[in-house]
């Protein structure tokens, strides 16, 4: 079959790869009808995720039918021929944390958990097509993957309706919701959402549907900041040299606004360019592995006694952190990748209902063999490229 294949950094390649094949009685194959690709598929581009192996299959965002199920799952209901989404996360179900509705930190399907408990400290759940930190599993930018614990991982979509209307319950769609439910939004909140890409925008469609006062919009892409105003936002266009805590102090009396939303992550743009090649420089000398210009402004920018919530991938250590502002603000920090499952009954019947338009970011529709081209042309923001959905 054709995959979409990491064979270092910056060196995405669509090859052939062998079939996927049940390994376990868990197991089931699906035939990829749509996949995506992730912005935090490009931190694996731009080499920022540890322990990914030349030749890993990428991707966490597919969707199609079943053609193959192992015994298990098929006596737990899952059935050749259904359709489903794949949440990036696999999940088991049954220990701890899957009772507690705590989807990302399943304690049984990350099969490297051993590396996971080194880097972060505890177990994280196994995900598809990111490194031997998460597991070493096979992605979904490809023509067939095969889903562990699958009765348990995937999401049973209708039969019928567009590919579009559903691919984003695997990943973004329930992150941008999780971002905002978690930021606890009231109809007397303003919220700052930084970063308009795929996250951002949901993120920022949530708090409209959850009823929020206001909703500022932080970005320097103009495709981006009109897609933004289009789902209900006031935007603030850092790329005019604005100072976005000293505007957003301004627009909200003084203090900041209520609830802030980190929707960027690890490879955010620094304010200033000293300020951005200072952290490149850290990075690239190994004192920091990330750049949290982002979450620092949100924390900076957040009136006391406010929440921070935290969608952005982030994977080590980051310098400069503002703990000091932090802790005298009593700030509430809510962070996490997404408890998929914990949101996708909810998230489908507001589709269903009309609240929420699950097309909101895309822009790009392409084939899979395009997919090398494709991943630059949305890191380098060509093409007012900001959701791009490829077909095997």
């Amino acid at each position: 079959m054709k995959a979409l294949c990491w064979q270092g950094k910056k060196d995405i390649r669509c090859e052939e790869v062998p079939d996927p094949i049940i390994e376990d009685p868990k197991d089931a194959i699906i035939r990829v009808t749509s996949t995506c690709i992730c912005g935090s598929d490009l931190h694996l581009m731009n080499g920022f995720v540890p322990t990914m192996c030349k030749g890993d299959v990428l991707g966490h965002e597919p969707m199609g039918e079943v053609v193959e199920v192992g015994a298990e799952a098929r006596a737990r209901g899952l059935n050749v021929g259904d359709r489903v989404v794949v949440p990036f996360q696999m999940i088991c179900g049954e220990c701890e944390q899957c009772q507690a509705g705590n989807f990302s930190v399943c304690q049984q399907t990350n099969r490297n958990a051993d590396l996971a408990k080194r880097m972060f400290g505890d177990a994280t759940a196994g995900l598809f097509g990111y490194s031997a930190l998460t597991g070493a599993y096979a992605g979904g930018q490809a023509e067939y993957l095969r889903v562990p614990f699958a009765a348990t991982t995937v999401v049973k979509i209708p039969k019928t309706g567009e590919d579009e209307r559903y691919i984003f319950l695997s990943d973004i769609l329930p992150t941008g919701w999780q971002a905002a439910v978690q930021a606890d939004i009231t109809e007397k909140d303003t919220v700052a959402v930084w970063g308009c890409g795929p996250v951002g925008l949901f993120a920022i469609h949530s708090a409209v549907v959850l009823g929020a006062k206001r909703v500022i919009a932080i970005d320097d892409v103009p495709e981006r900041l009109e897609r933004a105003r289009s789902a209900g936002a006031e935007i603030l266009d850092r790329s005019t040299g604005v100072n976005v805590i000293a505007a957003l102090k301004d627009m909200t009396d003084g203090h900041g606004p209520e609830k802030c939303i980190d929707a960027v992550g690890i490879e955010a743009h620094g304010p200033t360019a000293v300020l951005e090649l200072m952290e490149r420089v850290q990075t690239a000398l190994k004192l920091e592995t990330e750049r949290p210009v982002a979450m620092r402004e949100a924390i900076m920018a957040c009136k006391a006694a406010g929440t921070v919530s935290i969608p952005g991938v982030y994977g080590g250590l980051s310098n400069s952190f503002p703990a000091g502002a932090m802790m005298n603000k009593g700030l509430t920090i809510k962070t996490g990748q997404t408890h998929v499952k914990r949101w996708t009954d909810d998230l489908l019947r507001r589709i269903d209902e009309g609240q929420i338009d699950p097309t909101l970011p895309i822009t790009h529709i392409e084939p899979l063999g395009r997919g090398p081209e494709m991943y630059k042309t949305f890191r380098d923001k060509q093409d007012g490229c900001i959701k791009v959905i490829l077909k095997p």
